[in-house]
């Protein structure tokens, strides 16, 4: 099943990995018992989106939410509910775009190529996205991990020099191997309860981290438990009095304007040491074949998620040795400093860094959760002032560029207090979330494959050190 018109599905044949393909399999290979190889579009209805007209601003900013590129890469692997831009039913009439159901689930076909995501509520996609509404035969969240597991294949069933690309032939000529439904669904429950998990985490750590930043706004950038003090309201605080006792109770002019009295205006880079990285010879392979992390930017965590405690890479003792980088502990603050600029979190174990980073370790008496967060606050500052012909650059004199407040070591101390069981926490469940998306990651592609079957399944997560 088809709306999408255009050129007929392929009649070759392109192997996937497990249980995709493009085109009929051959007979010779093989399926589990009770699976068979289905033409997607016979248990799917397949569908693209389209963009409505960017010069007209009336057919945007409605409530239909509009699936992009962008969607796709932040929430790949998850069902998403709200989307980074809205087109509206005006949008939708004057396009070739279609509002879809819920459950549609979507793959990026161009540009980034491979990224899935899975409707939560009824939404319409651009036309970077192949689409598939599920019959009664096929379960959403099944075919939704057969692409994850696919993820590779990809590049296989694309096409193209500057910009790799599925073309509608290929897609349409998508064959899927089959379970009956119940194990579809017994499988997609399976890898479903790891996702739930990870998905929990996650927002868990976004509540907690809203909670530290929040905390650290009121203390050192509104001044609320000064101002309480002040007006005699502290009762509208819910800080114990030994805290409230840290805090004075009037202002004092400065440069920046009202102060709390006693703190001071300084540069950021006062309070701060700044920790360069450095990149072993890629060219001598024992350099890159030891057990130290190695962070770039495209290690930043997802989501903004605060902690990095893993790398794509990893160095040597001794390509640390023989090059400018160093191992910096956990608790260090990283800011990218080169290209993609102003990206920050925290080493949640001891890494090396390359020499596009800064690590940022609080100073004269200044805690590291203090430090981050008063990163965070001026990282637009410092991203606004980086400078650079062909790369955006923040240098160490960009870091002297920007002027901050600065509490009494007391408070920035109960500050540190404050936010680290909360931050410990978040700690905890990233790691946490790893070991799960490690199980997830083994298990999705032999059970997608019929090699582990649903009871066996069952008890190697009975057995899982989870």
């Amino acid at each position: 099943m088809t709306t999408t018109g255009g050129r007929a599905a392929t009649e070759g044949y392109i192997a996937g990995e497990f249980s995709l393909c493009v085109g009929q399999p051959p007979p010779e290979k093989s399926t589990p018992p009770t699976w068979k190889w289905t033409k997607l579009t016979d248990v799917a209805r397949l569908e693209t989106g389209h963009t409505p007209s960017r010069k007209h601003d009336e057919y945007w900013g409605g409530d239909i939410p509009w699936i992009g590129i962008r969607d796709a890469t932040g929430n790949h692997g998850r069902t998403i509910h709200k989307t980074q831009q809205y087109t509206n039913q005006l949008g939708i009439e004057n396009s070739s775009a279609r509002v879809l159901p819920a459950n549609t689930v979507c793959l990026s076909r161009t540009a980034s190529v491979g990224y899935v995501v899975v409707m939560g509520v009824p939404m319409a996609t651009s036309q970077d996205f192949v689409n598939w509404v599920c019959d009664e035969n096929l379960y959403h969240d099944y075919l939704r991990y057969v692409l994850l597991s696919e993820f590779r294949s990809f590049s296989r069933f694309s096409r193209g020099t500057t910009h790799q690309t599925i073309y509608f032939p290929e897609v349409k000529g998508f064959h899927i191997c089959l379970p009956p439904l119940s194990e579809q669904k017994a499988i997609a429950h399976i890898l479903g309860t790891l996702d739930d998990k990870i998905e929990l985490n996650r927002q868990t750590n976004k509540t907690l981290e809203s909670i530290a930043q929040a905390i650290f706004k009121s203390w050192f950038v509104d001044f609320d438990p000064v101002t309480a003090k002040r007006d005699g309201k502290t009762a509208d605080l819910s800080l114990s009095p030994e805290i409230l006792d840290l805090f004075p109770d009037s202002f004092q002019d400065s440069e920046l304007g009202e102060i709390p009295v006693g703190w001071e205006v300084g540069l950021f880079s006062d309070a701060v040491d700044l920790l360069s990285g450095g990149t072993p010879k890629t060219s001598v392979n024992e350099y890159w074949s030891g057990d130290i992390p190695w962070y770039t930017v495209k290690d930043v965590p997802s989501d903004g998620d605060v902690w990095v405690i893993k790398t794509d890479k990893h160095v040597s003792q001794n390509g640390i040795d023989n090059s400018a980088a160093s191992v910096f502990k956990a608790g260090t603050a990283i800011i990218s400093a080169r290209g993609t600029v102003g990206k920050v979190c925290i080493t949640g174990i001891e890494m090396a860094m390359n020499q596009s980073c800064y690590g940022v370790l609080g100073a004269k008496g200044f805690g590291g959760y203090f430090t981050y967060f008063n990163l965070l606050r001026f990282v637009d500052n410092l991203k606004q002032i980086s400078h650079g012909s062909v790369f955006q650059t923040i240098t160490r004199d960009t870091f002297k560029s920007v002027q901050s407040v600065y509490p009494a070591l007391p408070i920035a101390d109960q500050f540190e207090t404050t936010a680290e069981p909360l931050l410990q926490k978040i700690l905890a469940n990233r790691q946490e979330s790893a070991t799960l998306e490690k199980l997830r990651d083994t298990l999705l592609p032999k059970l997608i494959s019929g090699e582990l079957r649903i009871k066996d399944a069952e008890k190697f997560l009975k057995d899982a050190p989870l």
